[in-house]
């Protein structure tokens, strides 16, 4: 007999009004409601379009790193080129949370993007001449991080744009599936056209790729964009947007999570080329390898998620997301064996998506449509502004332990903050039928 205080066909998911957990109908989930999103016509040329330049971004994040790698020998250097990239992203990502919430989204992603491949085509230029140098790598990485000020938190808003509130979660889901499966193609293409066209094509291609995200953008068929006459000074409306996370424990949470995940955890990427290179003594293909495994667990975990997503509380999404990620990331760690290095980091990479997108989906549903550009801003500075201090950090952590217990102490900081907020959001108390 079903339990009547939860009824068949209820998931539970934030209230936008407390801590609480409340029901809502979601169905049974199948094939078809896991492609949902894609009933709608601009989700689906903004994925089409997000797919190619995504796995460009990865070809050319995967040829840099080893890039770096080659031209300074050092781990600090590859922690610094991160610090560089980040910190005007950390600088700005508030800034670009305001901007989303006044000008056409539409606008800032065309500018952004066209913006991000100009430097892609100038570090292409840079390379081919033969005069590239880790400081003009850092720099242009600098460029970038004030175009993704701009970018991320626009179009991290801009999906309910598309989709609407009913599929915004197999949107994202639908999203970070796109991510990771360029994580594996563009990591894979590195490994191979590295040896054939060299580092300049990795990076020319890249800018090409941009093309086709910015025609994709020209051709949604989006409502005018209105104007807000009530704009508040820009101190005000980051106060507003900090006020209201402050005010909402789980919003809060997920923002104390992210922030340390993205310090101590995602910043075991930074060091990829010396776990390829140094400990599992392999080349520029044993990285792109190992770089697309940990896409394609990501890739799997995102598809498991717009699938089966729904039918479990985002509160367990979450806990269960970052604590397997811990888990198996820490063994990859002390792995000196390639194939289990690279199991590791599917699994690692299934859980890790479980985690992230659940965590971002908790936040939109929670923002109020007048905030949501700022207070994505603000997920946005705890996602990827945070990781400027982490990538510096555990480049120093890697030159004085190694960066197998550089993985392993960030590891262990994610758990230990992990298990202190586990029972920060609390369910709904049930209520007696009369």
């Amino acid at each position: 007999m079903p339990d009547q205080r939860h009824p068949e066909g209820t998931a539970s998911i934030p209230n936008t009004e407390s801590a609480d957990l409340r029901r809502q109908p979601v169905g049974r989930p199948g094939f078809i409601e896991a492609f949902s999103a894609f009933s709608h016509r601009n989700y689906r040329i903004f994925f089409g379009g997000q797919v190619i330049s995504l796995i460009g971004t990865w070809l050319q994040t995967t040829a840099e790193g080893w890039l770096v790698y080659e031209l300074s020998g050092s781990s600090v250097a590859l922690g610094l080129i991160r610090f560089a990239n980040m910190l005007p992203f950390a600088l700005l990502a508030l800034w670009g949370g305001i901007v989303a919430d006044r000008i056409s989204r539409r606008k800032i992603l065309i500018f952004t993007q066209s913006a991000s491949m100009i430097l892609a085509l100038l570090l292409a230029l840079l390379v081919y001449l033969k005069v590239i140098e880790v400081w003009h790598v850092a720099v242009i990485g600098m460029g970038l991080g004030i175009a993704n000020a701009f970018d991320v938190p626009a179009r991290q808003s801009f999906v309910v744009d598309l989709v609407g509130k009913e599929d915004l979660i197999n949107g994202i889901a639908l999203n970070s599936s796109m991510f990771n499966l360029a994580r594996v193609a563009g990591p894979a293409m590195a490994g191979a056209l590295i040896g054939i066209v060299g580092m300049a094509g990795c990076f020319l291609v890249n800018g090409l790729s941009y093309i086709a995200v910015i025609f994709s953008y020209s051709k949604l068929d989006l409502p005018k964009f209105e104007k807000r006459t009530d704009n508040p000074p820009f101190l005000q409306a980051i106060r507003e947007a900090y006020c209201y996370i402050a005010k909402d424990p789980p919003l809060r949470a997920i923002m104390i999570l992210v922030s340390t995940f993205s310090m101590f955890g995602m910043s075991f990427n930074v060091l990829m080329p010396v776990f390829a290179k140094d400990v599992l003594h392999g080349d520029a293909k044993a990285f792109g390898i190992l770089m697309a495994f940990n896409g394609l667990g990501a890739l799997i975990g995102g598809l498991s998620l717009a699938s089966k997503g729904k039918a479990f509380e985002r509160r367990t999404l979450v806990y269960f997301g970052l604590f397997g990620c811990c888990v198996f990331l820490s063994i990859f760690a002390i792995s000196k064996i390639f194939w289990l290095s690279c199991a590791m980091l599917v699994i690692s990479g299934f859980f890790m998506i479980i985690f992230l997108a659940s965590a971002n989906t908790g936040t939109q549903l929670r923002s109020p449509d007048a905030l949501r550009g700022r207070i994505m801003g603000f997920y946005s500075l705890c996602f990827l502004g945070m990781s400027s201090v982490g990538g510096l950090m555990m480049g120093a952590l890697a030159k004085l332990f190694g960066a197998p217990t550089a993985v392993v102490i960030g590891m262990t900081i994610c758990l230990i903050v992990g298990i202190l907020f586990a029972g920060r959001i609390k369910l709904t108390p049930k209520r007696r039928r009369g």
